[in-house]
């Protein structure tokens, strides 16, 4: 079989933009505009697709790496993919007339040039009368499709360009192959953005919902100033934030529940297991309850996919991780199957990773609800952002010690703060309150997650 060589496209004037993220390894069967790798600029990141099918031979890139335009992927072994259909159609001769919906089909300038016998028409679009179609503005709700051929969608879908977003530079404001990979420099370099990206230093995004511009302001002529660039992290939280925040309705219920003796068992493992060296969290307690509640209220382990909901049969939990370049959520994969034990050993393996910048992204990717822990940092309670395509996440502050009636005296109970925000679309005020009871339940008389 044919050695084949896939190399780094030209799609966009950028230079040692890093490796974040491998796709395939050697062995992997890929097809033609298959995701190989993930690159990240200073301003965005986007996927590398494979310009031909075959078997991955050998990876020559590494989590990483710097690459530019021209650079080794990886080696395949298969036959050359085909070359990729033209993206516009031929123009229609000058003096040829114009077609009508009277007239037929072979009548048409658009079919006056029948394709290639072994090729037939894929009819709907190519018989089409041209002068019918209206031109392509972007970014406007027209309701209906840009116009393009089925391999530039292909294209742009493979490279997550929104085609609506697009100027067509095509016959008939026609968006051809040649668009895409412009709106794919643009968004790279900096110099475009799309509608769902979201503000980059707190500006940007604000049109699109005909807010005021954001205030630029000479903040020098108030007093010294030093400016920092943010780091990657901040950069990309920041606007999957922003996101999250304007486009799902935020509730937040807050609550108590008591762990006074929760806590006291926690304490009593740890001194049995201290020769173990693992130190059991009350968050892995957390992680428990959480899947207990969730197995009693699906719906908080649902995704909102346009008109339905997907309910997730499996129990993925991402906590909040604090690092010095910024908050990261690594997910503990299949909680409802693992113990105590084991959820901490493996909450503390991953915490550990997240500080030295070590996480991959399948240790940050599948979670159904996530549990943000301000732990012994302190504060009382707080609103948790949603992190999509999530629908619920909890939040969690420093317990502490209070008077709490029992019908005849006041208890000192070691009370713990809960703020469950939910989106509205899927979960209602009802559910929410009896998933944070349930939760409260829980943590008050563990043995609950046995029933």
């Amino acid at each position: 079989m044919a050695l084949i060589e896939v190399k780094v496209p030209d799609i966009g004037d950028f230079k040692d933009v890093a490796v974040i993220e491998l796709l395939v390894k050697p062995g992997d069967t890929v097809k033609v505009e298959q995701s190989l790798i993930t690159v990240e600029s200073d301003k965005a990141s986007m996927e590398i697709p494979s310009a031909a099918a075959g078997v991955v031979k050998e990876l020559k890139v590494k989590l990483g790496d710097k690459l530019n335009i021209g650079d080794l992927v990886l080696l395949l072994e298969g036959a050359a993919a085909p070359a990729a259909p033209a993206a516009t159609v031929p123009s229609a001769p000058p003096a040829a007339p114009t077609a009508t919906p009277s007239m037929p089909a072979a009548a048409s300038p658009v079919a006056a040039t029948p394709p290639p016998a072994a090729t037939p028409a894929p009819a709907p679009e190519r018989l089409a009368p041209t002068a019918s179609l209206p031109q392509h503005q972007p970014g406007a709700p027209t309701g209906a499709l840009p116009h393009a051929s089925p391999s530039v969608r292909k294209f742009a879908r493979e490279l997550g360009v929104p085609l609506d977003e697009v100027k067509g530079s095509g016959p008939k404001s026609r968006i051809t192959q040649e668009d895409v990979q412009a709106f794919t420099k643009a968004v790279m370099s900096g110099a475009a953005s799309t509608k769902a990206a979201t503000a980059k230093g707190g500006a940007g995004g604000g049109e699109a919902l005909g807010l005021l511009p954001w205030p630029k302001v000479d903040f020098a002529k108030f007093g010294p100033v030093e400016r920092k660039d943010l780091g990657r992290i901040r950069k990309i939280s920041g606007a999957n934030l922003h996101r999250n925040w304007v486009m799902i309705p935020h509730v937040t219920n807050h609550d108590d529940a008591d762990i006074t003796e929760l806590e006291a068992f926690r304490v009593q493992m740890n001194k049995e297991n201290e020769k173990s060296g693992i130190k059991i969290t009350m968050l892995a307690f957390l992680i428990k309850a959480c899947v207990a509640a969730l197995k009693k209220f699906p719906e908080f382990n649902s995704s909102l996919d346009g008109e339905q909901l997907v309910f997730k049969q499996y129990f993925h939990i991402g906590f909040a991780a604090d690092t010095p370049n910024g908050l990261v959520v690594p997910v503990i994969k299949d909680a409802d199957k693992k113990g105590i034990l084991q959820i901490s050993q493996e909450m503390s393996d991953m915490a550990k990773k997240a500080r030295e910048g070590k996480l991959g992204p399948a240790d940050m990717q599948g979670a159904g609800f996530t549990i943000s822990s301000l732990g012994g940092i302190g504060g009382r309670y707080f609103t948790p952002i949603i992190n999509a395509p999530e629908v619920a996440i909890l939040g969690v502050c420093k317990s502490q010690t209070e008077p709490v009636w029992d019908g005849k005296q006041f208890q000192p109970r070691l009370m713990l703060p809960l703020s469950l925000s939910w989106d509205h679309r899927v979960i209602d005020g009802a559910s929410a309150a009896r998933f944070n009871a349930f939760l409260g339940q829980v943590l008050a008389d563990f043995r609950r997650v046995l029933l």
